[in-house]
């Protein structure tokens, strides 16, 4: 089972607030903002939107 549209919808990212998006291969959650470009991790399909668990895409 994959993250629902739903959640998608009203997960913000912790640090901008920023909507984030699925990735292509659902390893995690990367916040829209170009600023900020955080990827959160998807684990056991619970996203983890800790700041210190999250990493850098550019």
């Amino acid at each position: 089972m994959a993250i629902s549209p739903e959640l998608l919808e009203i997960l913000r990212c912790p640090k901008c607030k920023s909507k984030v998006e699925l990735k292509p291969d659902a390893s995690g959650l990367k916040c829209v903002s170009p600023e900020c470009a955080l990827v959160y991790p998807v684990r056991d399909e619970i996203p983890v939107m800790l700041v210190e668990e999250a990493t850098t895409e550019k």
